[in-house]
């Protein structure tokens, strides 16, 4: 599969996941400086990774959440909550990812993850 056809998949998965809207406002926000980032994530991540075989999309948010709450990473986390629910996810098993996550990342980690998440609930409601 050449470049073009793999970001063009890429994208495609990245918008089923990520939702239209997010993806159109990240992709408004390209630069000479990070376009080929942008490109260099869309074709490895959203297009070999999360097209690989043997893993749902569902699983994959799964290790997506705890491992972005494992390292801090806030920003990463809340796209990936939408991400989940995109996926299938339901709030308990969402609460359930973070309560394993504390026995392994920590308490603090997992803590903080609920605050994000239950922001992001927050977010998504009042959208509707």
């Amino acid at each position: 599969m050449d470049d073009a056809t793999r970001y063009a998949e890429g994208m495609k998965t990245r918008r089923a996941v990520l939702g239209e809207t997010y993806v159109d406002k990240a992709s408004s926000g390209l630069t000479d400086f990070n376009r080929e980032w942008q490109e260099f994530i869309t074709r490895n991540a959203w297009n070999d990774i999360w097209n690989r075989p043997g893993l749902v999309r569902r699983e994959r948010s799964i290790i997506v959440l705890s491992i972005a709450a494992a390292l801090g990473a806030w920003g990463e986390f809340r796209i990936h909550v939408r991400g989940a629910l995109n996926n299938g996810l339901s709030r308990d098993e969402i609460k359930e990812v973070l309560m394993q996550t504390s026995v392994y990342a920590g308490v603090p980690a997992a803590n903080h993850a609920f605050k994000e998440a239950a922001s992001v609930f927050a977010e998504i409601e009042a959208e509707r």
